[in-house]
């Protein structure tokens, strides 16, 4: 087994805490609304939605992947951090133990936030990761996070 760690940051003019209640909090309720034509459903399977919650993301047909199960491992509205792995799922593609995500946001000097994410991959055996695939999956949580982003600044109200 061995261990592929990714870092990436994100500025947006949305301060941490709406959009942390927005893409962390209420994402069961407001991802499907905003990107109906990808996620079919998240529902929360066990728990409240708070730390060793599990959840489970359905995807529309004609989707890459069906599902994917993650567990909540650190939830704190204080700070603006969320940890979570994902558990199950066809984007492990059975060559991964697991994936673990790390998020933190901070607010900027003019109120926005910076969004730094943190994933490993924690592959079986020796499986090579396939970068275009990281990249790829990146780009699609990266198009959910602008979709949120977007639904903030129209609405200025939401979350606040």
């Amino acid at each position: 087994m061995s261990v592929t760690t990714f870092t990436e940051e994100h500025t947006s003019p949305v301060a941490p805490s709406r959009i942390f209640k927005a893409s962390i909090i209420d994402s069961h309720n407001l991802i499907p609304k905003l990107m109906p034509q990808a996620i079919k459903s998240i529902q929360i399977l066990q728990g409240d939605g708070g730390a060793g919650s599990i959840k489970q993301i359905n995807f529309h047909e004609g989707s890459n992947f069906k599902s994917i199960k993650y567990q909540v491992d650190e939830l704190n509205e204080g700070t603006f951090t969320y940890k979570y792995t994902l558990v199950e799922g066809d984007a492990l593609m059975d060559k991964l133990e697991k994936i673990t995500y790390e998020v933190q946001f901070e607010k900027t000097p003019q109120g926005g936030s910076i969004s730094k994410v943190t994933s490993k991959y924690y592959t079986k055996g020796d499986f090579k990761l396939n970068e275009e695939e990281i990249k790829a999956g990146k780009e699609k949580v990266m198009g959910m996070y602008k979709a949120v982003e977007a639904f903030l600044l129209q609405n200025p109200e939401a979350y606040a």
